[in-house]
């Protein structure tokens, strides 16, 4: 028996559906990402990057018409409120 130098990484057989390996699919940002990077990189829930995970996932589901206007509105009348200042 051989022992090798480098890092040993465990690999793991999952079954998923089809629905769930087309979505993952869908998910690769390049051709030679691999479902491991992937899947890590979607199951990062650090709260610093929830911003990008939200363009990732708009970026890979296209919103509906209807939520794009909805958002518009939304942006809208946000840009009515007024923000207070308070001297000290």
């Amino acid at each position: 028996m051989g022992a090798s130098s480098g890092s040993f990484m465990a690999h793991k057989t999952l079954t998923i559906s089809e629905e769930a390996y087309n979505a993952l699919v869908k998910q690769k940002k390049s051709g030679d990402e691999s479902f491991t990077k992937i899947i890590l990189r979607l199951t990062n829930q650090h709260q610093d990057n929830s911003a990008q995970r939200l363009i990732d996932y708009l970026r890979s589901n296209p919103p509906s018409e209807d939520f794009v206007n909805r958002l518009r509105e939304v942006v809208e009348e946000r840009e009515k409120i007024q923000l207070r200042t308070y001297r000290s």
